[in-house]
């Protein structure tokens, strides 16, 4: 994006954030921005924004962390913000596949996170708060891999069959109209 600030890039007339926070808050009870610039734009939208712990711009899992520790529920709900048409039912779906294992298991799983056919989307994540300690220690370790630290923790992974919700917006190329891998949310058929 060329050093831009990608949630507030405009995208199908509004902001990416915008569309990712009209999909998350039907979804949570709180809604937090993770952001590490423009805190005073992201304010702007209703939510209560949190920057990362780490000076270096270390990547999701920093913003994970900063949830985790501003978060008073006991989970939190995680979607970049480059991904405009996120699932409307992420929350209820990790959440009710994360209940499961957790009944099942003798070790309860503490996470869950989103994979597809063509592969995992591991930020689209759902976290029990108690793993904060965990993820600062493994980002103090240089650790920034969220499948890596996803995967020690034996998160869930909770297959959606729809791989167009996850589409996300990379280059300013895809803030184009005419993108067509993007899924079509019209009422309306597109042309062939």
């Amino acid at each position: 994006m060329g050093g831009r600030d990608k949630g507030l890039q405009r995208f199908a007339s509004r902001t990416l954030v915008e569309h990712v926070l009209e999909r998350m808050r039907p979804q949570v009870a709180t809604l937090l921005i993770s952001a590490n610039r423009h805190h005073d734009a992201y304010a702007a939208f209703g939510a209560q924004v949190v920057s990362d712990e780490t000076p270096d711009f270390a990547g999701p899992l920093a913003g994970m962390l900063a949830g985790l520790r501003a978060t008073r529920s006991d989970y939190l709900l995680t979607a970049p913000c480059d991904s405009p048409y996120l699932p409307e039912d992420l929350g209820e779906r990790l959440a009710a596949a994360l209940s499961a294992a957790r009944a099942d298991a003798a070790a309860p799983p503490l996470a869950a996170y989103a994979v597809t056919a063509q592969g995992p989307h591991p930020v689209f994540a759902l976290l029990h708060r108690t793993l904060a300690d965990d993820l600062a220690v493994t980002l103090a370790a240089g650790e920034h891999r969220v499948r890596a630290w996803l995967a020690r923790h034996k998160a869930v992974q909770v297959h959606f069959g729809d791989e167009r919700p996850f589409y996300n917006v990379n280059t300013l190329d895809d803030l184009q109209p005419d993108t067509s891998d993007r899924p079509d949310t019209s009422d309306t058929p597109r042309a062939p």
